[in-house]
């Protein structure tokens, strides 16, 4: 009899796990890198697929950095930069250690030299007196994706880069942006830094229901079911 109620139990509290376990937004690997950022119909680097890792095989990756230089124009709205250089580094850094990718960049040619293209924007920018936040921004976002990918070369710009400060400062310049606060936070989500709970409440706070950037929110930060509004009251509620 006691058997019966301790199997019981332990069914019980399986099935009640897995339920939990259910309710949660799944979130795996390297946030950065392993969740696709949702653009729309916007143009971003080839793609095969909805897989965050759904490269086009016979892409060649010689045309990597002009590529992805020319998609981060002026114009280029925050969510589809953010789409942009994770496909880049997932070409030029992940599909190094992940063979699943099934296109393997061989060297560090082409990671280092886009970072240091960005990192001539940036410089640029400031030598002209007009700072670029967005020559900041890409500079910075592409820096915290080479790091949560697991990225280091000697001979990379991104070494020793603070690439938090990088997008923090580049949010300052740009003034009101819930898009650079969203990034901000995907960026303090791995690892965890304190300031992740006040940037994803700024991002909610200033997107609008039905906007990309509500929809990546959702889907991100979410439960299934879940709008906006009720991401909202959710973040709201929760203690940093």
């Amino acid at each position: 009899m006691m058997l019966k109620m301790k199997r019981s139990f332990l069914f019980a509290a399986a099935l009640m796990i897995s339920l939990i376990g259910l309710q949660q937004p799944a979130q795996a690997g390297p946030p950065l890198i392993c969740h696709t950022i949702d653009v729309g119909n916007a143009k971003s680097l080839p793609w095969a697929g909805p897989n965050w890792r759904d490269v086009k095989r016979d892409y060649d990756l010689n045309r990597l950095v002009d590529d992805t230089l020319a998609l981060l124009g002026p114009e280029t709205p925050v969510i589809e930069r953010m789409e942009t250089l994770r496909r880049a580094t997932v070409y030029a850094v992940w599909s190094k250690v992940d063979h699943e990718v099934g296109l393997s960049a061989k060297n560090n040619k082409t990671a280092d030299e886009l970072m240091a293209r960005l990192m001539e924007r940036v410089r640029g920018s400031f030598q002209n007196n007009r700072p670029s936040a967005l020559a900041l921004f890409d500079a910075g976002y592409l820096a915290a994706s080479y790091k949560q990918a697991g990225y280091s070369s000697a001979a990379s710009p991104s070494a020793g880069m603070d690439a938090y400060a990088m997008v923090r400062k580049a949010k300052g310049l740009y003034g009101n942006s819930p898009e650079m606060e969203f990034a901000l936070a995907i960026i303090t989500q791995h690892p965890k830094n304190p300031a992740h709970q006040g940037h994803l409440r700024n991002a909610i706070e200033g997107a609008k229901e039905g906007s990309l950037l509500s929809r990546n929110l959702v889907n991100r930060f979410g439960q299934p079911g879940q709008n906006l509004t009720a991401l909202r009251s959710t973040v709201a509620k929760a203690k940093n």
